[in-house]
């Protein structure tokens, strides 16, 4: 029998939330599983030593959208799939799946126009399964010797972001650092990209980032043996925050702009702050609340996290 997950979303912690529901059928099925996903999840790098993944299939631009329809069917139907699990509420999909012939055909309701990611997710794979599943996210990786140095607190720093109103100022990142320094010896990880060059030569310019190493020119792989050593994550929400809570590291998970009762409610290493002023609970699309985070608070949950 051959299983196949289409996880349409596109982002790095989106591919993170769904590990749970997809280990979950690959448990329920005893097989591996094959899965559909858009190259932006970065799953080839994230789950190339996951042993419940037999094959990830890259949503391509042409087989995206209504035109796409006949070429990812056409795809999808050469691999002789018997069932296919969607976790999205898209008649695209589904139409997907019959033309390629797949007779076991499971799939939220279709035409749900709002949905919480985690809780929909869970809802429709406990469904499935029969069973409860928790939301806790595992990433495996093999275990290799990542020389981080123990005489260190190694904190992984998230200062990079998907957009600006979801960054935290570089500036207030340095001045964390510093204090937290100054109280506990650190050593600092920057997670960000080649697009976040500037943000990273200023952090490693300044007096606490001489002797930080920076993630710039690693592919995700690469970066993962240094995150899983970390003692804390703190940073905005982006993937690295979902990476460090599914490689067992706690995140201290800065929300600006982006809704927290969904991606910063389903890890118990997940530890969040929101802007003052907010409700608890309440952050989400338009808060635009970047300047509106406590310093001193962000600073008082990090020192207690590490001690």
């Amino acid at each position: 029998m051959k299983v196949l997950i289409i996880q349409a979303k596109m982002g790095v912690g989106d591919m993170i939330i769904y590990l749970p529901y997809i280990h979950a059928i690959s448990k329920k099925y005893k097989r591996s599983v094959s899965v559909l996903v858009k190259d932006s999840s970065r799953a080839k790098e994230l789950l190339a030593e996951d042993n419940h993944i037999n094959e990830i299939i890259n949503l391509e631009k042409n087989m995206d959208g209504i035109k796409g329809i006949f070429k990812l069917s056409k795809e999808i139907k050469k691999r002789n799939f018997d069932k296919i699990f969607i976790f999205n509420s898209s008649l695209r999909y589904n139409l997907v799946a019959r033309l390629a012939g797949i007779k076991s055909i499971y799939q939220y309701p279709l035409f749900r126009s709002k949905d919480n990611i985690v809780l929909s997710a869970k809802i429709f794979t406990e469904d499935v399964t029969n069973e409860v599943v928790s939301t806790e996210p595992n990433l495996i990786i093999k275990k290799t010797d990542n020389n981080l140095d123990r005489s260190f607190k190694n904190i992984c720093l998230g200062i990079s972001a998907s957009g600006p109103t979801k960054r935290w100022d570089i500036n207030n990142y340095i001045k964390l650092a510093e204090k937290i320094n100054e109280k506990i010896k650190c050593k600092f990880y920057l997670a960000g990209g080649k697009n976040d060059i500037d943000l990273i030569n200023k952090f490693k310019n300044s007096n606490v980032g001489r002797d930080s190493l920076s993630f710039e020119k690693m592919n995700i792989k690469e970066t993962l043996k240094y995150i899983s050593g970390c003692d804390l994550y703190i940073g905005n929400d982006t993937g690295w925050a979902h990476i460090s809570v599914a490689l067992n590291v706690k995140a201290l998970t800065i929300f600006c702009d982006s809704p927290v009762s969904a991606y910063g409610s389903y890890s118990s290493k997940m530890f969040t702050i929101e802007p003052e002023g907010i409700t608890k609970g309440t952050t989400s699309h338009d808060t635009l609340g970047k300047d509106k985070i406590s310093f001193d608070e962000v600073y008082n949950q990090s020192i207690q996290i590490l001690n």
